[in-house]
């Protein structure tokens, strides 16, 4: 392997000018204007995979995006190993605050600065080059690999899981191997082991047929915000519980060989209140910071819309007022259940005085993957080697609900191999990558493979 690795370091400036290529591709999901920059970027990843030396490359239309299918299986009785990653990216507003033209990779030290350079094209270009390295080197794999690589990951992924279901065969499996999660902490190899699932609710409470005048009718009928506002305050105790009944019911708990890897890390609650510029934090009495973000389900406001809202006063009592809820789950919650318990408690608790509609906007399911697995005993090694140091293990606080689709559509294993860190501004204006984390990608993607194809 020391020859491969020593390939990897030599052409690590190829890789960061192809990058560059890559990141210069304006593949916004959410904005129509960009759709032919999201073809053009399809195209781009298809080209890069034939490159790399695949057999087979294939770019699938859907009714969004297009998805993009690479593979080589020329390692018969061997595994194979399907690489998921995403090429679109996020819309890149406020555009003020970027340093630098947000599709204009600038380098900067060791980090390069671009929308999509650590969320995911730089991550995603890690196993591309990976792959080709092993083919520059050997002309072969020690193992079978398989491509699938989506642009509507930024937009909910819509395309993708209807494929994975009607094309089982085609991207049958032993592992998957995502990279879309972060490190610890720059430096520090990391495995990401839990994903929090989600259920996102919206509750619409009407009172009046119409806005009113506070002067005339304030006092007489039940105000939208104010009764929204007072079923909001009931969703929590004073200790940070979630009042609704049977919510906890199904909540797998922390291990003791969990809880002494939390503690391993050092987390520092101080440094994390000062960093997100708040005096103190708060949460579920009973629980440390990193318990309550990596294993514990949380309720959350993230949005109120009712009444007036623009410049100066308008005195209204508005007829209708709204909400977003999102609940983040943990392993052996359902989404389906949570939003069924949430509906019914809410209007357990609402006032007659206003007419309330509760609605499941989306979900997904938590995952946990045992860190027993083969694949994830592989990558460990992998990565220990290649960063030289001993790995740490994470929960994360966000969903990735693809992670579940492929693991009970194709049976399969996962791994979440992230290289990014939660700091790189990864949906915000500045975004950027640590370049030696990209090539430590490179070298981790490289070294998986052969641990995985023992």
């Amino acid at each position: 392997m020391k020859e491969l690795i020593d390939h990897i370091k030599k052409n690590e400036q190829t890789y960061i000018e192809e990058l560059i290529e890559f990141l210069k591709i304006q593949s916004i999901s959410a904005m129509p204007e960009h759709n032919d920059d999201m073809k053009k970027c399809a195209q781009f990843v298809s080209d890069k995979l034939k490159q790399a030396g695949l057999s087979r490359v294939e770019i699938f239309t859907t009714e969004g995006h297009p998805l993009v299918y690479g593979e080589w299986l020329g390692a018969p009785g061997k595994p194979t190993v399907l690489v998921y990653g995403h090429y679109d990216v996020q819309p890149v507003d406020p555009i003020e605050l970027w340093e630098n033209p947000p599709f204009e990779p600038v380098i900067k030290g060791r980090k390069i600065f671009a929308r999509g350079a650590t969320d995911d094209k730089g991550q995603l270009f890690m196993h591309v080059k990976s792959v080709e390295a092993y083919f520059k080197k050997y002309g072969s794999l020690p193992l079978n690999i398989k491509f699938l690589l989506e642009g509507e990951e930024e937009v909910g992924s819509i395309n993708i899981e209807p494929f994975i279901k009607s094309h089982t065969d085609l991207l049958k499996c032993d592992t998957v191997l995502i990279s879309d999660t972060s490190l610890y902490e720059k430096g520090v190899p990391t495995l990401t082991y839990a994903l929090r699932g989600l259920s996102y609710m919206e509750i619409e409470v009407t009172g009046p047929n119409r806005d009113l005048h506070s002067g005339s009718f304030g006092g007489a009928v039940a105000n939208p915000i104010n009764v929204l506002s007072e079923i909001i305050s009931k969703l929590h105790d004073k200790k940070g519980k979630i009042t609704i009944p049977e919510f906890y019911k199904d909540v797998a708990v922390l291990t003791k060989a969990e809880k002494e890897n939390i503690k391993r890390l050092h987390f520092s609650e101080t440094k994390f209140a000062k960093d997100l510029g708040v005096a103190e934090l708060q949460g579920e009495a009973g629980f440390n910071t990193l318990e309550r973000i990596w294993a514990r389900p949380t309720l959350d406001c993230n949005g109120i819309i009712g009444g007036f809202t623009g410049k100066g006063a308008k005195t209204v009592i508005p007829s209708k007022a709204t909400a977003k809820i999102s609940m983040r789950l943990v392993p052996n919650q359902e989404p389906n259940k949570i939003a069924k318990l949430f509906t019914k408690y809410i209007k357990s608790i609402a006032p007659k005085s206003v007419k309330v509609k509760v609605s499941f906007l989306h979900g997904g399911s938590p995952c946990m993957i045992p860190l027993t697995d083969k694949a994830t005993i592989s990558a460990t090694k992998a990565m220990e080697k290649a960063f030289n140091k001993k790995i740490v293990y994470m929960r994360e606080g966000g969903s990735i609900p693809i992670v579940n689709t492929f693991v009970k559509s194709l049976k399969a294993s996962a791994v979440l191999m992230g290289l990014g860190l939660d700091s790189e501004n990864l949906h915000s204006p500045n975004e950027h990558f640590d370049l030696n984390h990209f090539q430590l990608g490179i070298i981790s993607s490289a070294l998986f493979i052969d641990e995985y194809s023992k």
